[in-house]
């Protein structure tokens, strides 16, 4: 890997009116043409994202979004598009042309994100463009203890204030695989089984990362096959801290090692850097309680070749079937389907999310839980279903205490 991936960049996203110069801003910003510009209202028609280093925040991927006062029924999908980007934004850009009245779509986005509604809790950035011309009344109101940038991006004016603003910008970050976990000096474990669904001379981004992350932290990674883990783990001459396994040879790895050695998944690493261990144990306890036929839900987050023997469409299945309901009922998607369509599941089994930023993953999680439809992970229910919860959390006292209260 050479590049920092999309799912650990900073999520930047520009959004506001059509015509606003969020295009311009954006091409002003990199230096080039990276957005299509004319004055054509709704020449952007849909989201345009470009890697970018913030100088103290490090690297970003920047959205370019269509117009949030688009029209028509392909405008309305635009506009939903626009939103769900700004909704998994870590950082958010609120672009509006300075001299103009502000129309009702983009009133209702600036009391939104700036007037203590939900969504204000983000870190967003107001920026004026057209700074050549006067501000109408409306708009100076907004600016008034927000410190609006003002910018003109033909000429390249207020470009330094906006990027010095998206570097003074404080979002939250995601904790790392082994935050918390490990510490300098400590020998980390990593079980990798080597499968039809690995990827031909790579490993896997949760792999890495977990090994970048050990690095950091001046502990020692060290990697075996499952077939390797019980000979090489009595050959060490220091136990490891923690063992990490891919989920699917957990019960192997569970069997290989002691039992008062910490273990874990690369799963669960990932549940709790991307998500909500607490409410993926609650998804859990849902699962335990599924009402007959339910409807399950397999939810992944990114496009990959499914092989014969899939986690997530064929084995997670079987076992559901065979441990949980025999009368299950599946589906699979890779994007949350609209409301409407989620509220007729009873349960959510999502992937590890190492290909979407924590920021996606909440909003994902915000809308199962606006929709009542309780969501677990893969990492999770295979630890459940081959009986190594709680075990599985050990590493993570608040996920302890939630399994305690949800399974006592």
């Amino acid at each position: 890997m050479t590049q920092t991936p999309l799912s650990e960049r900073l999520r930047v996203v520009f959004a506001g009116p059509r015509n606003a110069g969020k295009s311009s801003l954006m091409n002003a910003l990199f230096g080039r043409e990276v957005a299509l510009v004319s004055d054509i209202p709704g020449t952007t028609t849909d989201p345009v994202t470009r890697s970018f280093e913030i100088p103290g925040l490090g690297p970003a991927a920047i959205t370019d979004t269509p117009g949030i006062d688009d029209e028509g029924v392909l405008g309305d999908q635009r506009v939903r598009l626009a939103m769900n980007r700004a909704e998994s934004a870590d950082l958010r850009v609120f672009v509006t042309p300075s001299h103009l009245a502000p129309g009702e779509a983009e009133q209702t986005l600036f009391e939104a994100w700036f007037a203590g509604k939900s969504g204000s809790e983000k870190p967003t950035i107001l920026v004026f463009t057209h700074s050549d011309r006067d501000v109408h009344p409306d708009k100076a109101s907004w600016s008034e203890g927000r410190g609006a940038i003002r910018t003109e991006a033909p000429d390249g004016r207020g470009i330094d204030s906006l990027v010095a603003a998206l570097s003074a910008a404080r979002p939250e970050r995601e904790p790392t695989p082994l935050e918390g976990l490990v510490k300098e000096g400590d020998l980390v474990l990593l079980v990798t089984p080597i499968d039809l669904a690995a990827p031909a001379g790579r490993l896997i981004t949760p792999q890495v990362q977990t090994i970048r992350d050990a690095l950091d932290r001046d502990a020692s990674a060290l990697m075996v096959k499952e077939r390797e883990l019980y000979s090489t783990y009595r050959m060490l001459g220091k136990r490891p801290k923690l063992v990490v396994t891919d989920s699917q040879a957990f019960s192997k790895a569970a069997a290989d090692i002691p039992e008062d050695q910490m273990l874990t998944s690369f799963s669960i690493l990932f549940a709790r850097k991307k998500g909500d261990l607490a409410k993926f144990l609650a998804g859990l306890a849902a699962a335990a309680k599924a009402p007959r036929s339910p409807k399950v839900l397999i939810l992944e987050s990114c496009a990959h070749h499914r092989q014969a023997d899939d986690i997530g469409t064929v084995k997670i299945p079987r076992l559901f079937r065979q441990l949980v309901r025999d009368d299950a009922e599946f589906s699979f998607e890779r994007g949350l389907p609209n409301e409407a369509e989620l509220g007729r599941y009873d349960l959510v089994i999502h992937c590890g999310a190492c290909s979407i930023t924590r920021g996606a993953m909440a909003a994902r999680l915000e809308r199962l839980e606006s929709s009542g439809v309780p969501v677990t992970n893969y990492g999770l229910f295979l630890a459940w279903v081959n009986g190594l919860l709680p075990r599985a959390l050990e590493p993570f006292p608040d996920a302890m205490e939630a399994w305690t209260a949800l399974f006592a």
